[in-house]
């Protein structure tokens, strides 16, 4: 039997957005221990650099933040236009930037709340994407990870456009895929469930009491399940492709259906 050995990340460039909390810098600190040069964007760009010393310390070979807002196309290419050479052959992609706004019906949603998710979850995909890939296909090298959610696969009440962005996530990763057949570039979406995060915090507009209800007498998953699963995606052999990766706690079944204890 013939074992294939993982691949290694080490030196290569690991591009993540959205990485200056939760899944976003468990994915820094996770390929960081794998050896890889961190390539990392955020709107908050003080807590990227905050990151560093500690980050080198886990073992990543070279660190470079700067400030992102993906929602912004124009922002995108040129800030990656602009990246030093040295930082231009990005390797992998984690397209992880995204957020959730509000929980309304439709018809009393904030039109606001609508545009900032889809700018962010889907657009601001896009617009990274459409950069990166291009010199993954022009190096014949490279791997894109797109964060989902399990709100892709099933809607939930008060979630409409939210869901709605996870899911074309989900199918504009497959989509992607497709267009690189014959390239041996590849491409995974990773779709966890309720994770503990400030997301709930986001979504409430920093109404902690009503976000930590999200969580109450539940075990989450943690932003480090998650970058377990993301790292474990990329270092698989060069010719496997995980195309699709869906986790939730042991308390959740979908989007819909959770245990709670007590």
């Amino acid at each position: 039997m013939v074992v294939m050995s993982k691949f290694s990340l080490k030196d290569r460039i690991v591009f993540i957005t959205g990485a200056s909390a939760g899944i976003g810098a468990a994915c820094a600190r996770a390929f960081a221990a794998e050896g890889a040069r961190l390539l990392l964007a955020a709107r908050r760009v003080d807590r990227l650099q905050s990151m560093e010393v500690d980050l080198l310390e886990a073992g990543a070979s070279a660190v470079h933040a700067f400030r992102l807002d993906v929602q912004d196309r124009a922002a995108v290419e040129r800030a990656l236009g602009k990246l030093p050479e040295e930082w231009r052959a990005i390797d992998v992609l984690v397209n992880n930037a995204g957020l959730s706004r509000g929980l309304d019906k439709l018809w009393e949603g904030k039109p606001q709340d609508w545009e900032e998710m889809i700018d962010t979850n889907v657009k601001g995909m896009l617009w990274v994407a459409r950069v990166v890939v291009a010199g993954m296909v022009a190096r014949s090298r490279g791997h894109v990870v797109n964060l989902g959610s399990t709100a892709g696969e099933l809607a939930y009440p008060g979630g409409n456009v939210y869901c709605g962005t996870k899911a074309a996530v989900k199918l504009i990763n497959d989509g992607l895929r497709q267009d690189l057949l014959g390239t041996p570039v590849r491409v995974s979406g990773i779709d966890p469930g309720m994770v503990e995060t400030e997301f709930s915090e986001v979504r409430f507009r920093g109404d902690t009491a009503r976000a930590a209800k999200v969580y109450q007498n539940i075990t989450p998953l943690t932003p480090d399940d998650v970058a377990d699963a993301v790292v474990w995606a990329v270092t698989r052999p060069a010719h496997v492709n995980i195309a699709h990766v869906l986790m939730t706690p042991v308390d959740q079944a979908n989007s819909l259906m959770f245990n709670r204890k007590g």
